[in-house]
């Protein structure tokens, strides 16, 4: 048995986000650009190189960020 979704209201910033927008975020004392692959209801999943990926730590060169921690180029 699969419980409905709740419709809930999405912020202006987060509705004028869109796939293939570059956006920026620190993490580990690096700041790494990436593009949007794409946006979920708290987050986005970014694409950045995998230089920026080697520096930061991260397993590939898709990561998660939360809508409070990017800013849009």
């Amino acid at each position: 048995m699969a419980f409905p979704r709740k419709d809930r209201p999405v912020s202006d910033f987060v509705a004028s986000r869109y796939v293939d927008e570059v956006i920026s975020f620190n993490r580990n004392d690096y700041e790494v650009s990436g593009t949007i692959h794409k946006i979920l209801e708290n987050s986005v999943i970014v694409k950045i190189s995998e230089q920026d990926a080697e520096n930061i730590g991260a397993a590939s060169n898709m990561t998660v960020v939360a809508h409070k921690n990017y800013t849009v180029q």
